[in-house]
C-alpha cells in the first residue's frame, strides 16, 4: 500500500471541491472523493492516487463505504475535507420541513458520521489527523437581505461542533478547523449576478475556489492550528460597510 497521507474530500465533483481534489494530488496525497454522481461527472483524469465514490453523505451507509474505501485502498485516514453542503434562501417562515430535513441531512448529518468514523481509525493509527470543514461568513456576520436563517443553523453547528472537537482530541494530535468562505466562483452561484455578488464584501471581491483549496491545505498541513475559523470573504465578516 501507498507510504502517502489519504485524505478524504466530499462535495468533490464540482466548485470548492474538485479543487481541493487537484491541490492535494499535486502534493502527493492519496485521495477518496466523494459526491453524489461523482463517478460519471467526468471531473478528473484517472490516477492510482485518487479513487471516487457516488452516495448521499446524509446517509450513514456512505459514510462507512468511503471509509473502507480509504482503508481498503490506502491503508489509512490522514485528514478530511467536509465540503459538501446544500445551500438556499427562502424568508424563515417559508422553509418547509422538506426544506429542513435536506439541509440538515447534507450539511449536519454528512459532517457527523464521516468525522466520526475518520476520527475513529486516526486514533487507531495514533499519529494525529486533520479535520477541516467548509462553512459561512454569515454564520457570526449575517447580511441584510440574504434570508439564510435555516441553512446557517446548519452551518453554525459545524463551527460549533468544530471548536468542541479541537478540545476533546486535542491531546490526540487531530486537528479541527473550519473555513468560512463568503462569496466564490463556483456553480452554486452560476445565476447570480457577478455585479450583486461583488457587493457582499468590502473589498467588492468574488473568492476563486483555488484560495479556499490552498487555505484547506494549509490548515490540514499545520502542526499546531486548531479550533479556528479562518474567514476568506474580502473582509464581510468585518461588519457593516
Amino acid at each position: 500500500m501507498s507510504t502517502a497521507k489519504t485524505v478524504i474530500v466530499t462535495g468533490a465533483s464540482q466548485g470548492i471541491g474538485a479543487e481541493v481534489v487537484r491541490e492535494f494530488l499535486d502534493q502527493g496525497y492519496n485521495i477518496v472523493a466523494n459526491s453524489r454522481n461523482i463517478s460519471s461527472a467526468g471531473t478528473f483524469k484517472n490516477s492510482p492516487q485518487l479513487q471516487v465514490i457516488d452516495g448521499d453523505i446524509g446517509v450513514l451507509d456512505t459514510a462507512k463505504k468511503i471509509t473502507a474505501l480509504a482503508l481498503n485502498k490506502f491503508g489509512s485516514i490522514n485528514a478530511l475535507v467536509n465540503n459538501a453542503g446544500i445551500f438556499f434562501t427562502k424568508p424563515f417562515t417559508e422553509y418547509t420541513e422538506e426544506d429542513i430535513s435536506r439541509l440538515f441531512s447534507t450539511n449536519l448529518f454528512g459532517f457527523i458520521y464521516l468525522t466520526q468514523l475518520s476520527i475513529k481509525e486516526m486514533l487507531k493509527q495514533r499519529n494525529g489527523g486533520s479535520i477541516v470543514s467548509i462553512t459561512s461568513a454569515m454564520v457570526e456576520h449575517p447580511i441584510l437581505g440574504v434570508k439564510a436563517s435555516i441553512p446557517m443553523i446548519t452551518k453554525g453547528g459545524i463551527d460549533a461542533i468544530s471548536r468542541s472537537l479541537a478540545m476533546e482530541y486535542a491531546k490526540d494530535g487531530i486537528r479541527v478547523n473550519t473555513i468560512a468562505p463568503g462569496e466564490v466562483d463556483t456553480p452554486l452561484h452560476k445565476n447570480d449576478s457577478k455585479e450583486f455578488l461583488r457587493t457582499l464584501s468590502p473589498m467588492g471581491t468574488i473568492t476563486d475556489p483555488k484560495e479556499i483549496a490552498r487555505a484547506i491545505l494549509f490548515l490540514t498541513e499545520s502542526k499546531t492550528v486548531t479550533g479556528q475559523v479562518l474567514n476568506i470573504d474580502g473582509g464581510a465578516h468585518l461588519g457593516q460597510w
